[in-house]
């Protein structure tokens, strides 16, 4: 069995316990790691050459620091990650409500326990996940929320003065003391009580009700905020900006495949009913409709386009395609193009977009985003295959409805009128002859939209949830045949 932990001030101090800074516990913490080789920051993609360095270096650095993302930039799961660069525990004096070091503790209370105990003070060990403390930065956090109030309760009780310290009730940043206090969108945060953030912090005082209280905090401080607020409309006060140490800028992924390691992390694709398979291709479009947005001049880029789009869109395409699994009594879901079409309120809830983007409509918008998608996933897959045969078929009158409501089987059937077609997809790759039928039928339809992106084609609605291929040129339905029996 491991040895007690010391329960009293004197068993603490015959132990040899030292304490020291939670930057020097956190720089200690994460020089260990390093040398061993561990990662740090887990769930976190795209930024091994970018921001973690940086936030190693505000770390070996002890800085206080700053994340300046858009919105879905994994800023918040990055600052709660750092709680594992703590100490498993460590000891505090019993009753403290600012976590006060039994061997210098700053409270007055914390004072007045050691005075009259002394090494029979009580202490007690704080785990390193009740030493992490967040607060939503908003116009209406007030100091009493941040720093603390006269509590005309405890003066009652105690006795006290209302000047006195020992009648305040602490807000949450004395509550992280010897812990890590994250302020989300710092900007937000009125002035009066950023100056009361900074006194703190610089001077190691505060005012509660014009009395002055001496209380030398030792914390972590790390904010977030969005650069638009940050910058340019100057909300946050310049001794506060000059306090803190490093501003790391965070970015959406670089790469598509970055983006679709992030989102297949944190979709919810595995159901409980029907089991589904996802087609990489089906993936990647929906990758890329964030992408293209992050590019279009319609979208407001000073708002950004959260990883939650893609995210959302897949949740919303494979919720697509169980429903049409269990309508049809299939024992697979295979999410296929028209399921992209079908998830269009998880896109158009997620774009802000720009005058322009408005006159032309959200809808409008995020269809030609999944079109483009489609021809980009396309041609990054089987870009230059003889598509010729197909395009004639259309043009000479050929028509095709295709349904996203339709079985897999009954689509091949389809697209089987469509010369060419599926051994386009088989030859290209995108879906071998040993591939699933629902992967055969997904991949029918991707070369279908990336011929209607590259106006190759034309698509004309029939219906909710139903597409309809046919020539550029206007021609009329032709022979061909309805995979969804219409």
């Amino acid at each position: 069995m491991p040895p007690a932990r010391p329960a009293t001030l004197g068993a603490l101090k015959a132990s040899g316990y030292t304490g020291r800074s939670v930057k020097d516990e956190v720089r200690a913490n994460l020089v260990a790691r390093l040398r061993r080789g561990e990662k740090l920051f887990h769930g976190v993609h795209g930024y091994g050459d970018t921001v973690i360095p940086q936030l190693i270096n505000a770390i070996l650095a002890r800085q206080d620091l700053i994340l300046l993302g858009l919105r879905g930039q994994a800023k918040s799961r990055i600052l709660r990650q750092m709680t594992a660069l703590l100490d498993p525990e460590i000891p505090v004096l019993a009753g403290s409500e600012v976590n006060d070091d039994p061997l210098a503790p700053i409270s007055r209370e914390g004072r007045l326990l050691v005075e009259e105990a002394g090494d029979e003070a009580p202490v007690r060990w704080l785990p390193r996940g009740n030493r992490y403390v967040e607060k939503l930065a908003t116009p209406d956090v007030t100091v009493a929320d941040l720093i603390g109030d006269v509590d005309p309760i405890k003066a009652a009780r105690g006795g006290h003065l209302l000047s006195d310290e020992l009648t305040i009730h602490f807000g949450l940043l004395p509550r992280a003391n010897r812990g890590l206090f994250a302020l989300n969108e710092l900007p937000d945060l009125a002035g009066k009580i950023q100056v009361g953030l900074f006194n703190i912090l610089q001077e190691g005082d505060i005012q509660i009700k014009g009395f002055p209280v001496r209380l030398v905090l030792d914390v972590f401080l790390l904010f977030t905020a969005n650069p638009e607020d940050y910058t340019a409309r100057g909300k946050i006060i310049t001794p506060l900006k000059d306090r803190i140490g490093a501003e790391i800028r965070t970015h959406y992924p670089h790469r598509v495949a970055t983006g679709i390691e992030i989102t297949r992390q944190e979709a919810w694709v595995e159901r409980g009913g029907a089991a589904v398979t996802v087609p990489g291709f089906v993936a990647e479009v929906v990758e890329r409709i964030a992408f293209l947005a992050r590019a279009d001049k319609r979208v407001d880029q000073r708002s950004g386009v959260s990883q939650r789009l893609p995210i959302s869109v897949l949740e919303g395409v494979v919720s697509n395609a169980e429903r049409r699994a269990l309508r049809l009594g299939e024992d697979a879901a295979v999410p296929r193009i028209g399921d992209i079409y079908a998830s269009l309120p998880m896109i158009t809830g997620k774009l802000e977009l720009e005058y322009d983007g408005e006159l032309q409509g959200a809808e409008r918008i995020a269809r030609e985003l999944i079109a483009g998608a489609s021809k980009e996933a396309y041609e990054a897959r089987a870009g230059g295959a003889d598509v010729e045969q197909i395009v004639e078929y259309f043009e000479s009158g050929g028509a095709l409805q295709v349904s996203d409501d339709a079985a897999a089987d009954a689509c091949i059937r389809g697209f089987a009128q469509v010369p060419g077609l599926l051994e386009l997809v088989a030859l290209t790759g995108l879906a071998p002859e040993s591939a699933d039928t629902g992967t055969r039928a997904a991949a029918c339809e991707l070369v279908l939209e990336a011929l209607v992106a590259g106006r190759r084609i034309s698509r004309s609605e029939g219906g909710y949830g139903r597409a309809r291929h046919s020539s550029p040129l206007g021609h009329g339905p032709g022979q061909g045949r309805d995979p969804a029996g219409a």
